[in-house]
């Protein structure tokens, strides 16, 4: 996240100055311009806040290095010499790359944060302390950056939000609201299950459909190599020969044959469709077409279906407060599935019938599609006897003890297939090898017995 400030001019003279944050400097340098266009106004600069280094002594003490962000040189300048600092030298860092934090260190710090706040610890002492034993370094000015604009007296939410690439756009705003909902410790403690769940359903996905993909793909490609390259070295010798092959060896010699005449169009058909599809999904369409799929695929589908109803249900649970207030926390839990379509079914389809027909939440739901039958029925008991907060959390822990269970079954029998297909592949491997291995040239006693019989017959 990158912050910008900027001072220009209006139409009458009078100066304004003001600033903001983007993902990168080129984007928060557009929002500028686009603003000064769209008020008249006539941009005098436009600042990026940077790191410099600095080195500084006080008095005959040893030289300090560090670092801090600033606009400009003069600021961090100033500020060192109110401190009583001998500037040395600053200037600005070169090379200033930040790449974002594990998300275990983020679930580290919000963990660790509902457990101190629990005991009564303030959060500014908090955040002081996790500032020293936090090693990932993005992570650590963060939290820097937070203490200090909070100490400033900015709001909490806006604060947090303004560090979305950092945390994700649903953490940034729990902890920004966390502050001034009064009740800390739960939504921390919500969002510490919210990520390690989000966290451990990744991993599963990740086991059940990505590495069982690269797998299969991997072995493609190998038996692609052997069967195009390595096999024909030593099938065509007995071709030149005039040889006559078995069939297995004869089938996967013509299959040879078309993998190196036509070596391009399969090479291109097997690296052009997966980069298609990976920069399709990537679009706003695709990315909805995909994660409409992903939830209806065979056996694996339901299981995630299930999950993204325990995570909006959990989130929900969270932040609903009363009927009259329920908006918000539907299309927050919303987002915080990270699936597209369900997102979409719950903003575009339940929250407008909600607010303009007046439907209740879980006829709204219903309407969507994305929701269980079972789901159903525990939110219209929970509607009807106005329990609904409490019946949210029951759901999101009735699937989560389902899907953990079910999801490691599915894994199981996902690797023992992957197990099975490679068996298969190396055991055919096998046989045309063996069979290969069988072939033998004709001895020259029976070529010169072949000759004599033609020659007699002739």
């Amino acid at each position: 996240m990158v912050e910008l400030r900027f001072s220009a001019d209006r139409v009458n003279g009078q100066t304004i100055s003001g600033s903001l944050t983007a993902s990168s400097a080129r984007e928060g340098k557009q929002k500028i311009y686009r603003l000064a266009e769209k008020n008249q106004l006539t941009l005098k600069f436009v600042e990026v806040k940077s790191t410099y280094l600095y080195k500084v002594r006080r008095g005959t003490e040893k030289p300090v290095r560090g670092e801090q962000k600033a606009f400009n040189k003069k600021e961090v300048e100033d500020a060192l010499t109110k401190l009583g600092y001998t500037i040395l030298s600053v200037n600005k860092k070169l090379i200033d790359i930040h790449f974002n934090p594990p998300q275990t260190d983020i679930v580290s710090f919000v963990k660790i944060s509902a457990e101190l706040l629990e005991q009564k610890l303030p959060y500014s002492e908090i955040l002081t302390l996790l500032i020293g034993d936090t090693a990932n370094k993005t992570l650590k000015e963060t939290l820097k950056e937070i203490n200090n604009e909070l100490k400033r007296g900015a709001d909490s939410e806006a604060t947090f939000l303004k560090y979305q690439p950092v945390f994700g756009k649903f953490t940034a705003y729990m902890l920004g609201l966390a502050s001034k909902s009064g009740n800390m410790v739960e939504i921390y403690k919500a969002t510490a299950k919210f990520l390690e769940r989000r966290m451990e359903f990744k991993k599963s996905l990740r086991s059940a459909l990505i590495t069982p993909a690269i797998t299969l793909f991997v072995l493609f490609i190998a038996v692609l190599f052997y069967v195009g390259y390595i096999f024909p070295e030593t099938a065509k010798l007995f071709v030149k020969f005039d040889i006559p092959l078995p069939p297995m060896t004869a089938f996967t010699l013509q299959i040879s044959d078309f993998l190196t005449n036509y070596s391009l169009i399969v090479t291109l058909f097997v690296i052009v469709p997966p980069i298609i599809f990976w920069r399709y999904i990537k679009t706003k369409k695709g990315a909805y077409l995909f994660d409409k799929f992903i939830i209806k695929m065979p056996v694996i589908g339901s299981l995630i279906h299930k999950t993204l109803i325990e995570v909006y249900c959990r989130v929900f649970y969270t932040l609903y407060s009363g009927s009259a207030e329920s908006i918000e926390p539907i299309r927050i839990a919303a987002e915080a599935t990270g699936n597209r379509y369900f997102e979409d079914r719950i903003k575009n389809v339940a929250i407008p019938l909600m607010i303009k027909k007046g439907t209740g939440i879980t006829e709204a739901f219903e309407t969507t599609g994305v929701f269980t039958d079972t789901a159903l029925s525990r939110l219209h008991s929970g509607e009807e006897t106005g329990t609904i907060k409490n019946t949210s959390l029951q759901i999101a822990n009735y699937y989560e003890a389902e899907t953990v269970y079910r999801l490691k079954n599915v894994i199981e029998l996902i690797q023992v297939f992957i197990a099975m297909v490679i068996m298969v592949v190396m055991i055919l491997l096998t046989l045309v090898s063996a069979e290969t291995a069988t072939i033998r040239p004709k001895s020259p006693g029976t070529v010169s017995n072949e000759i004599h019989i033609e020659r007699t017959i002739s």
